[in-house]
């Protein structure tokens, strides 16, 4: 393959003098290396020769590019490798970016992914040139071993015939950032015929504890019941998980919260500080799409089999087909491991597991039969629903928000609410009630954090709520449009014309800024305040932990505080970073994250999910890591794992994601690395979170 030879005779060493800045560009053989606010020197890593890019600090886009002298063909390549080395001493963020056409714009004519790689990493890194793979119903395709996919993304139509560039590059490194790039080439496509087992495993591998025949998972059963026997739980836990050993409060009916020594805890009903280490998603798996690609799957059961009972019929938002069937090999593989009452018994060694392994919370989206089980606390999963109206922030990948200031967003909360709310009303067993998740709060690029005002602007005044309430806000503040104009250096003709939607230049200055966040914040109110005001009059003894932030403005996490008793976030990073999280302690809230994960390539999967690592034993790592650092954090009071059991290897039936996030397999298999890992911290998270100083430690 042409591609194939140039790109290797780079990393082979015919590299010359250093360049920085994109002033000289060089030419290395057939390719021409242009960096924009970096640096590039040739070096040699072990056997290879490579570049060392310095990144400058503080730069937008700091990129090293390759430009071959004339068009290749990658359209028999299924990715484009590039082995990096980070010789820092912090995680670095970076991209890849792949063009085919001059006129790139880095949305269109191009596919581009992002990962990370730790401080003395170095791995291997492969972007996916295959575009849009969720229409296969797969986001991850089978990689090397060793290797760590990164999703590719772009729009309209990417032609892999005519590719005239790529790229990886940093967005606004915090300091100048070195990064060596080795072994770089095309790698083959990877057949998909044939590749899932009768077990949903990846049969084109092997890895300790594969499944390969049924009395595997029996006498697996059967080990792990001595196991668990032998690790009942953690030392120092009353019934409930919290610290037995800790300072004693007043025993209570339900969870609530507590600020201890300059740190914030839940206290359980037994009157004992509860740090809520938990997992999502305990239920008995995804489906995965069949209809339209069954020659993946080496076997699937006949009709009259008992395992027939497993095969579904779901709608599909994203997958290769609208309607069809589906099948869960996890349950499958439960029914075979447990028998016909595989789903009690499934539950009740998850029951066991659980508190064995160090959690002591059944996390969000889990199986609500857990509800109410008495053994293992537990989160309640809630949302708000119903055909309202919505706003854009810009970044809206799970769709636009709800408009809150809707006079049908009230009724919407109690309808939805209510039957949850009567389920667990009286359960102590319950912590509290996540509302909603990942809602699209902020955009991204410029202005991103008032992204809801915005959005609220391209709206018409005559259908829209968070519309008309912007308006009142602007008309207290201004007299008429001439001053709105003057103030926010817009060209608004007169007051009626903000009626109809707008797109307001960007970006904004500071007074339309300022005016934007005021808006974003009493949306925020508004949201809040309905939920908080519903739950409470549905259920007055229960926490209401959040919405689950992940894309949200600082202004509007502190409005959030003033109406959640404990203030909630997805962190996908490889720890809880304390300078970009430290704002926490200015909310006087108790905070929790409801969502982390790490995975790797090495058992079998074929996507790592939103944070990789090369391996299962630094995943284990890793989770030490994280926990750690929320430990160490005096605002936060928990974090839950995403998710239970690794996700199908062929992408769960509604979107394809198909990441290997599980602490079980799907043949109910748990990975021992993550096991041991988790019950080292549990065991000590509490000692952890006291802290060297404390006057309860003094006191002991």
């Amino acid at each position: 393959m042409q591609g194939y030879r140039l790109i290797l005779w780079i990393a082979t060493g015919l590299l010359a003098a250093p360049m920085a800045n994109a002033q000289q560009p060089s030419f290395y053989g057939a390719y021409k290396l242009e960096a924009q606010n970096a640096t590039v020197t040739p070096v040699t890593e072990g056997n290879s020769s490579g570049l060392r890019v310095v990144y400058e600090k503080g730069a937008e886009w700091p990129h090293l590019l390759f430009s071959p002298d004339r068009p290749l063909d990658w359209s028999s390549a299924g990715g484009l490798e590039i082995q990096i080395t980070n010789p820092g001493e912090h995680t670095v963020n970076f991209g890849i970016r792949v063009d085919d056409n001059a006129l790139s714009d880095g949305i269109l004519h191009c596919l581009a992914g992002s990962s990370e790689i730790a401080p003395g990493k170095s791995e291997k890194f492969e972007l996916v040139l295959r575009p849009n793979t969720s229409s296969l119903g797969i986001i991850g395709l089978p990689v090397q071993p060793g290797m760590i996919s990164i999703e590719s993304e772009g729009e309209g139509v990417f032609d892999p015939h005519h590719i005239v560039e790529f790229q990886v590059f940093l967005h606004k490194p915090l300091q100048d950032t070195t990064l060596v790039f080795t072994n770089i080439h095309v790698t083959p496509i990877i057949s998909l015929k044939g590749v899932v087992d009768r077990f949903g495993q990846y049969t084109d591998a092997k890895w300790p504890g594969k499944v390969y025949h049924t009395k595997q998972l029996i006498q697996r059963k059967m080990q792990e019941e001595s196991e668990l026997k032998a690790h009942p739980g953690m030392p120092g836990r009353d019934v409930y998980g919290g610290w037995a050993n800790g300072p004693p409060f007043p025993p209570s009916e339900y969870f609530h919260t507590t600020e201890y020594d300059g740190k914030w805890y839940l206290v359980d009903p037994s009157g004992h500080l509860f740090f809520s280490l938990g997992m999502d998603v305990a239920s008995p798996g995804d489906s995965t799409f069949i209809t339209g690609r069954n020659t993946m799957f080496t076997w699937l059961p006949p009709q009259n089999s008992p395992l027939a009972q497993f095969y579904s019929e779901p709608y599909s938002f994203k997958g290769p087909v609208k309607t069809g069937k589906a099948f869960n090999f996890y349950a499958a593989n439960l029914y075979r491991k447990y028998g016909a009452d595989y789903m009690n018994q499934w539950m009740q060694i998850s029951l066991a597991r659980l508190p064995s392994w160090g959690f002591n919370t059944i996390g969000n989206w889990s199986d609500p039969k857990f509800y109410g089980n008495g053994r293992v606390p537990y989160v309640a999963t809630g949302a708000v629903t119903g055909s309202l109206p919505t706003i854009p922030s810009g970044s809206d990948y799970w769709g636009a928000m709800y408009d809150p200031f809707d006079k049908e967003f009230p009724s919407a909360a109690e309808k939805s609410l209510g039957s949850l709310a009567a389920q667990v009303r009286n359960d102590p067993w319950c912590i509290g009630y996540f509302i909603d998740n990942e809602l699209s709060w902020a955009g991204n690029g410029v202005d991103g954090d008032v992204g809801l005002a915005l959005g609220a602007l391209t709206k018409s005044s005559t259908d829209c709520a968070a519309k008309c309430a912007l308006l009142k806000q602007l008309r207290v503040e201004y007299d008429n449009a001439g001053a709105l104009n003057a103030a926010w250096g817009t060209h608004i003709q007169a007051w009626r014309d903000l009626a109809s939607p707008l797109h307001i230049p960007l970006p904004l200055n500071a007074v339309a800024h300022s005016d934007c966040e005021q808006f974003v914040r009493a949306y925020a109110d508004q949201y809040f305040s309905v939920i908080r005001d519903t739950l409470k009059r549905l259920d007055p003894n229960h926490l209401y932990l959040g919405c689950r932030f992940a894309w949200f403005s600082r202004a509007e996490a502190e409005e959030a505080a003033k109406f959640c008793d404990v203030v909630s976030f997805n962190i996908y990073s490889p720890d809880v970073d304390q300078p970009k999280w430290d704002f926490l302690q200015k909310l006087n809230k108790p905070c929790i994250i409801g969502e982390f994960h790490f995975g790797s390539l090495d058992r079998g999967m074929w996507d790592a999910g939103l944070v990789p690592e090369p391996d299962q034993k630094a995943r284990g790592e890793m989770f030490d890591r994280y926990v750690h650092s929320v430990l160490d954090n005096p605002a936060f009071v928990g974090c839950h794992w995403f998710e239970y059991v690794d996700e199908p290897l062929t992408g769960r039936y509604w979107d394809g994601e198909n990441y290997n996030i599980g602490f079980v397999s799907v043949t109910d298999t748990p990975y021992p690395e993550m096991v041991d890992a988790a019950r080292k911290i549990g065991a000590d998270m509490y000692s952890i979170r006291l802290g060297k100083g404390s006057t309860l430690k003094k006191s002991e």
